[in-house]
């Protein structure tokens, strides 16, 4: 597996290495030694998987302090645009946002730290998306962010008329609502040099 450095630091992608041959293929989708090596110390505890037709944007989430959650994410089926939006006030790249898009060929990972927001945007016919997540869902402290947000300027590579969002996801506030978080709280060396789960 290596890892490839993102435009903003702390988000890193995994790319496995995949042996295959006519029988099928074969890789290590998570190996706990190479992950904290490269990232800190982590415990996944929740695992979820959703399947999405085309055109359907989830997103963007994140859960609000101290219930705030790390994501591995990565496709099982099909091809996804995924995205992490830094929400760090304080940070370099606050406001800045990373794109990489996730699907069966390349089986890449991507791995969203506490203190960002979340989503993808389906590209194929279908998909099946699943994530680890190093704390459990809180409803009370779910949050989001308008997928469409002009300060952001994200490039969905879809037109805005085939995608499809939930009636939650389409009333998020504005990327300039959220103060849930600073930087100096949510850097990376700082909350996985020894995390701990909140239950």
């Amino acid at each position: 597996m290596r890892v490839i450095p993102s435009a903003i630091p702390d988000v890193l992608i995994f790319e496995p290495t995949v042996f295959g041959d006519d029988r099928g293929y074969f890789f290590e989708s998570f190996r706990q030694d190479f992950f904290e090596e490269h990232v800190g110390r982590i415990a996944f505890v929740q695992e979820n998987e959703s399947k999405s037709t085309y055109g359907v944007l989830r997103g963007l989430h994140f859960q609000k302090p101290p219930f705030t959650q790390s994501k591995l994410v990565r496709v099982l089926y099909g091809s996804v645009l995924d995205v992490a939006v830094d929400l760090r006030l304080g940070s370099p790249w606050y406001g800045r946002h990373v794109t990489c898009l996730l699907d069966t060929e390349r089986k890449r990972m991507l791995w969203v730290p506490q203190g960002f927001a979340h989503g993808f945007v389906v590209l194929s016919r279908e998909a099946v998306f699943a994530y680890k997540c190093d704390n459990y869902y809180t409803p009370s402290h779910d949050a989001g962010i308008l997928w469409n947000d002009p300060s952001l300027a994200i490039e969905w590579q879809l037109p805005a008329e085939v995608i499809r969002v939930s009636e939650k996801d389409a009333v998020q506030p504005a990327f300039s609502s959220v103060n849930a978080f600073l930087y100096e709280e949510f850097r990376q060396e700082r909350l996985y040099a020894h995390k701990s789960v909140t239950r």
